[in-house]
């Protein structure tokens, strides 16, 4: 007889399926993932840290995951870090048997490896519409043992309270050479196709954590970069303070996801979090200056109120969905940023000119 487990949702709502996976407890934000593909890269993408992840594709794991290999540059090679990032996740109908050219195992074992917790059968278009009505909430996954459990939510803390960034950001710094060209990279939970964009253009990387000020390196570079990254973005206050000394010397800078909105807080603008955020590779956002709408990959809970930016700033890009900010862009010095994902992995590479943007910069 197969193992349960069960959902419970701080507003009570309690939803039972078969688990799978890590047979355990763990507690989260819930959150859902519109998207149709990409869960190897989406579980290990930092931006997930602290979320049980819902989605809504019915079935799940029918291609497996691939193996954990790294490229010469000891960079993960088929996904975005080395762990899986989320506590949880829910779906609608796990698939056991797989099969992909690039597989190496299947998403049960892939979950179990990493202490990852499971839950298939569950109404999952049930659970996203109560999030889309309710905002996002917290959950508890309880594994059902040998005795009934006792299935009533219990309070805890939740991820955002915390700054979160300082358990994903990479620990020293590490560089990557390539050509003359230079970066310093901000990770406050960098994703690993980013600086690949960046190898593949030739530019060499040096990567920070979170609260290293490449300002006080010895290192020379050309422009400054700030990688996505979970949690609110107002609690990486030693991020904030690098953004604005970048901005002060006046050096091209680029921002993805969370260094989007740190750069709004850095200059005085104010964030907010979503009623339930923006989680797929099928999000429309529109070019302002251009009318040109883009197909983007998004992984975000938090958004920039274009009412608080100053006066020699701008809306760059907005979601056609809600009208919320997707970029920024300073009216006439080299700094912008976007809150999509412009490499992709999973999702479209439409956007991947704003690689070349910023390197045309440097």
């Amino acid at each position: 007889m197969p193992s349960l487990s069960s959902l419970i949702l701080s507003d009570g709502t309690i939803l039972t399926g078969q688990s799978f996976g890590a047979h355990k407890d763990s507690e989260g934000e819930v959150v859902f993932n519109t998207g149709m593909m990409g869960y190897p890269e989406s579980f290990t993408d930092p931006s997930y840290k602290g979320q049980i992840l819902t989605l809504t594709y019915p079935l799940i794991g029918n291609y497996g995951v691939p193996a954990m290999l790294k490229d010469k540059d000891k960079l993960m090679k088929f996904v975005e870090s080395e762990k899986i990032h989320l506590r949880g996740i829910i779906v609608s109908e796990y698939s056991e048997n797989f099969s992909h050219w690039n597989a190496e195992k299947s998403l049960g074992a892939w979950l179990k490896e990493f202490g990852i917790p499971g839950i298939t059968g569950v109404d999952t278009r049930a659970l996203t519409q109560k999030i889309r009505e309710k905002g996002t909430m917290l959950g508890q996954i309880i594994a059902h043992k040998t005795n009934e459990p006792n299935l009533k939510f219990s309070e805890f803390r939740a991820p955002d309270l915390d700054n979160i960034v300082s358990e994903v950001s990479i620990r020293k710094i590490t560089t990557y050479k390539r050509g003359r060209k230079h970066i310093a990279l901000i990770d406050t939970g960098c994703k690993t196709n980013i600086i690949r964009e960046f190898l593949n253009r030739n530019i060499s990387v040096t990567r920070f954590p979170w609260d290293k000020n490449p300002f006080e390196s010895k290192t020379k570079f050309d422009g400054v970069f700030f990688s996505n990254g979970p949690g609110d973005p107002m609690l990486p206050t030693a991020t904030h303070e690098t953004m604005r000394q970048a901005l002060a010397k006046k050096i091209p800078t680029f921002g993805i996801c969370l260094g989007s909105q740190i750069m709004g807080i850095a200059v005085g603008a104010k964030t907010y979090k979503l009623k339930y955020g923006h989680r797929a590779q099928n999000q429309p956002c529109t070019d302002l200056e251009t009318d040109r709408c883009y197909i983007t990959s998004q992984n975000h809970g938090f958004a920039i109120n274009a009412k608080t930016l100053p006066k020699d700033w701008k809306v760059w890009f907005i979601n056609q969905n809600d009208k919320t900010v997707e970029g920024i862009k300073h009216k006439s010095l080299p700094f912008f940023s976007v809150q999509f994902h412009p490499e992709s992995t999973p999702g479209p590479v439409d956007t991947g000119f704003l690689f070349d943007k910023f390197i045309n910069l440097l």
